[in-house]
């Protein structure tokens, strides 16, 4: 049975990412780069500190950094874990694929850090912003799934590493969510 939904992940897989093509690369490789994250961030810290203050701005602050620590050691500990080849690396897929970067990253790749990340920190600021500010929620979750989807594309995860990691972001992000209420009650600010 396993075997069978990774050979439906290694087809679906190739399907998505020979969909793309040059016209589009350049957009992809900047929606998966870290480095375009920084505006976006930045906007959220700044939003943040002006709806909370100061201090509550810097118990979202660890709270952030610890749920980005957590995601990135729990997707390493997988990793190596599982030992799931990335599609660069899988014989049965790397000759029939588009590698849109010259370095794929390391030999393991499930689950995606990228998309747990993502997820985690959107679901996180959906949360926090709440009903009045539900548009940058849906603006946040729509980023998530195109950096998710972006790793597909340029050719470093398959789909389950993907699905994977946005699910275990929802998943810490609530817990960091309920972690940074109960920091905001034990602690009140």
């Amino acid at each position: 049975m396993w075997e069978q939904w990774i050979a439906y992940d290694k087809e679906l897989f190739l399907f998505l990412n020979n969909l793309g093509n040059a016209n589009w690369d350049g957009f992809w490789l900047f929606v998966t780069n870290k480095l375009s994250w920084i505006p976006l961030y930045l906007g959220l810290l700044l939003l943040s500190y002006k709806l909370f203050g100061t201090k509550k701005t810097l118990v979202l602050l660890i709270s952030m950094a610890l749920l980005i620590l957590v995601t990135d050691q729990l997707a390493n500990f997988f990793k190596y874990g599982v030992q799931r080849l990335r599609p660069c690396h899988d014989e049965e897929v790397n000759g029939l694929m588009r590698l849109v970067k010259e370095y794929c990253g390391g030999k393991f790749g499930y689950f995606s850090a990228h998309a747990a990340n993502h997820m985690a920190v959107a679901v996180f600021f959906t949360y926090l912003l709440g009903k009045k500010r539900w548009y940058i929620g849906v603006f946040l979750i729509f980023w998530a799934f195109l950096v998710a989807y972006s790793r597909i594309y340029i050719g470093v995860h398959f789909p389950l590493d993907v699905l994977s990691g946005l699910g275990i972001g929802l998943i810490l992000s609530w817990l960091f969510v309920k972690l940074y209420i109960f920091a905001l009650h034990r602690f009140p600010l």
